[in-house]
């Protein structure tokens, strides 16, 4: 494994003195994570990202800690941290299996239960991103990824479940599956699946509702499969 002195060197940019964020830090390192700068396996050396960022260690250590919240990077006893695998192939398919039981479910609850300004929320947000990322890269699909993610916890939220909620939070399987693959037209294909899914919701159709979830999350997944068998085209 690397060290973050070796992995980083020449691709971090030193951060302002003044009002250094663990924001800004943490925004940084993840950047370089999801565009596989910094390799999976690679060990991040607090000392050396002091060094390169020229900041004190404080914001370092918070940023480190939330990027463990993500599965981003591991703590390990007595050697500090390192960058997470990329998902397996065995894992995917586990995580498209577990959101197949549950998002579609919750659409259609959504759309059983929601009052006219929940509806005017999904709206909303869904109108919030209109973007369509023209580099395959973290920093031109971050607001998309951010989007996306808002929208599938909105579709929770308005199903009344907190335990599924919080369940489906802790997989941050929108930061996970960008992590294996930008470009190819994905965020323009999932806005619109997006629109079928509100309109569906919109209509108070349970069972459209679910549908229109399960055709978006199995259009993903036949969207990604393809990066465990061959390189994926860029967009």
């Amino acid at each position: 494994m690397t060290d973050a002195h070796v992995g980083l060197a020449g691709q971090l940019t030193r951060l302002p003195q003044r009002q250094v964020l663990s924001d800004d830090v943490y925004e940084t390192v993840k950047g370089l994570i999801m565009d596989s700068v910094v390799a999976p396996g690679t060990r991040l050396n607090i000392d050396a990202l002091t060094r390169e960022l020229g900041i004190s260690q404080t914001p370092i250590r918070e940023s480190l800690a939330r990027l463990e919240s993500d599965g981003l990077v591991i703590k390990e006893p007595l050697r500090g941290y390192r960058v997470s695998s990329t998902l397996t192939r065995a894992e995917f398919e586990d995580l498209f299996e577990y959101r197949l039981h549950i998002e579609p479910w919750a659409a259609g609850r959504a759309a059983e239960r929601t009052a006219p300004e929940d509806l005017t929320r999904l709206k909303n947000e869904m109108l919030s991103y209109t973007d369509v990322p023209d580099r395959p890269d973290y920093d031109s699909y971050k607001a998309m990824a951010a989007h996306d993610q808002r929208f599938h916890d909105l579709v929770l939220e308005l199903a009344g479940n907190e335990t599924a909620r919080q369940s489906f939070a802790r997989t941050h399987c929108h930061l996970h599956l960008f992590r294996l693959y930008y470009g190819g037209g994905i965020a323009t294909k999932a806005l619109r699946e997006h629109k079928t899914i509100v309109a569906a919701v919109r209509k108070a159709d349970p069972v459209e509702a679910a549908a229109a979830m399960r055709s978006h999350i199995e259009a993903s997944r036949a969207r990604l499969r393809p990066v465990f068998d061959q390189e994926l085209p860029s967009s």
